[in-house]
């Protein structure tokens, strides 16, 4: 019988969890290449963005807390239903990585996303360990951007400048939510199961992924670059202990959803929050 060398026939190997074992070639190198496929849609470009746009804040004249970012922007100013339409769009389309990503591990015949934790078996346990998660991760890290935008580390995060009109608050939370599912499935479900069929070691997979996590938020700053990478280390330990990515796409929804109604609520009425 011809012996089967595709991603499918070697992708578990007994006593060492999904996705942990090596495969053979040709299909380690079928992996390789779609990992750096699924990253070259999603958040491995937004990483190379965002190093454009560390590269021109930190050479444009004045102190990068002069500076803002904006996270959910008007598309449209004086349209709302084109606005509205827009970032409908954009919410869906950011999405469409990790319908590819569902769609791999299906062909993989490793139940889908089902494999990483990303699912509706266990939903008490997922907002739980999320919310609790949220809270410490939540808190630690706005007193970490306040203190490295005070030393100049960092640009003024600008959570939300959306139109004052009706869908502006469940824009913003829908804009949370595919935050969460897009981040955590790639860059910890589907990545470290890439990069554990591929040999890789439990602290360069580890490494990897936290460096990613914070390559993409480096438009904000040298703050949002560590203080995503120290939460990305977190998200990484706490993945391989409940096996699931749910408490982190619920604790990260949390965290986000926060920030951006938090921040539509209280700018400009509070004064320890940082406006431009």
């Amino acid at each position: 019988m011809q012996s089967d060398t595709s991603p499918v026939a070697d992708a578990d190997v007994p006593g060492q969890g999904p996705g942990d074992g090596l495969v053979g070639e040709p299909a380690r190198g079928i992996l390789r290449s779609e990992t750096w496929i699924v990253l070259a849609l999603s958040l491995g470009a937004s990483g190379l963005s965002a190093l454009i746009s560390f590269i021109g804040s930190v050479t444009k004249p004045g102190g990068l807390k002069d500076q803002a970012a904006t996270l959910n922007g008007s598309h449209a100013p004086g349209r709302p239903w084109l606005d509205l339409a827009w970032q409908l769009f954009g919410i869906a389309s950011a999405l469409v990585p990790v319908v590819l990503v569902a769609h791999l591990l299906l062909r993989e015949r490793a139940g889908g996303l089902r494999v990483i934790g990303f699912d509706r078996r266990r939903p008490v346990f997922d907002l739980s360990r999320g919310l609790g998660l949220a809270v410490v991760i939540g808190g630690s890290g706005l007193l970490l951007y306040l203190g490295a935008r005070t030393a100049g580390f960092n640009l003024t995060v600008v959570p939300e400048a959306l139109p004052h009109v009706w869908w502006k608050i469940p824009v913003l939370i829908a804009s949370a939510v595919q935050n969460a599912v897009l981040e955590e499935v790639i860059v910890v479900g589907y990545l470290l199961r890439r990069l554990g069929q591929l040999g890789w070691s439990p602290l360069a997979a580890l490494a990897a992924s936290s460096v990613l996590r914070g390559s993409y938020h480096l438009y904000q700053g040298i703050g949002g670059f560590v203080g995503n990478m120290v939460m990305g280390v977190l998200f990484v330990l706490l993945y391989r202990r409940w096996g699931r990515v749910g408490p982190l796409v619920a604790a990260h929804a949390l965290i986000d959803i926060v920030a951006f109604v938090g921040y539509a609520l209280l700018a400009g009425r509070v004064g320890w929050l940082p406006t431009p």
